[in-house]
Order: structure tokens, then sequence, then C-alpha cells
């Protein structure tokens, strides 16, 4: 479960979380679909020391461990793409989200389960969920 965070206005942070699970199920097919996904939040992994990304300045994972997601419709756009509406809570706020999921592919693995594929990304206001630390930059603004 990755992403890719602006740092200073110059760089691109890019991380992941290690430790989720998610579930996907359908009866019917792809219109009574549900999709649930639960993030711990200290499993943060930048390949740098996150400390702070995991302080109460970011993510407070002292407090708030988990970030979620749970669909609330999922729909086809065309043959190739899904869209998938639902909540997103991290530090106990939720806002709505829409991701576009494009198919990636279908294979047996060697139990003989069906697997297939979806690729898929939205993008998010830090601060929409509480997340607003600024450091002031030497060159003006923050970041």
């Amino acid at each position: 479960m990755g992403f890719v965070a602006r740092h200073a206005m110059v760089t691109k942070v890019r991380g992941s979380f290690t430790d989720f699970t998610g579930s996907v199920s359908a009866d019917e097919g792809v219109a009574d679909a549900a999709i649930s996904v639960d993030i711990q939040a200290a499993s943060l992994d930048t390949r740098n020391v996150d400390g702070h990304l995991l302080s109460g300045d970011f993510f407070d994972v002292q407090h708030h461990p988990r970030l979620t997601f749970a669909s609330t419709s999922v729909y086809p756009l065309d043959d190739e793409t899904l869209r998938v509406t639902g909540v997103l809570t991290i530090k106990s706020t939720t806002r709505a989200v829409t991701l576009d999921f494009a198919y990636a592919g279908q294979a047996t693995d060697p139990f003989g389960m069906q697997r297939v594929g979806f690729e898929g990304s939205t993008t998010i206001l830090r601060s929409d969920f509480g997340m607003t630390f600024n450091a002031a930059l030497e060159t003006g603004g923050a970041s």
C-alpha cells in the first residue's frame, strides 16, 4: 500500500504501509461488491527515520493506530476500469474518496485459485485529515 507526498516543496517522499489487510467480496458481481482495507499506521516506511511522520504532527499512531477504507459503491466505468467510492478514515476523521481501478490481468495460482488484479490510486489532502503541520522554509513558504 504505497504513497507519495511532497516534501519541502522541492521533492517527493515515497513510502508504503507494510502491515495491512483487505477483503473483497461479491455475491452477484460488481454491483454488490464490498471492499475494505485496514492499515496499521505504525507500519509506515519511507526508508528513512519516520518518527516525525508517526508523531502527533502527522499520523499520531499512539492515539490513532489504524487507517481504514470501506467501499460504499463499486461500478464499472468500462470493460477495463472500476470506480470505487468509499470512506477513508485517518486520525478519526472520515472523508469520502473515489478511486478508479484499472484491470491488470488474471491468472490461476499454484493452488488452483483464480486471481484477478486491479491497480488504482487517488489523491487526498493531508489537511483534510487533521495533518496540518508545516515548517517554514528558508526560501519562504512552508513544507
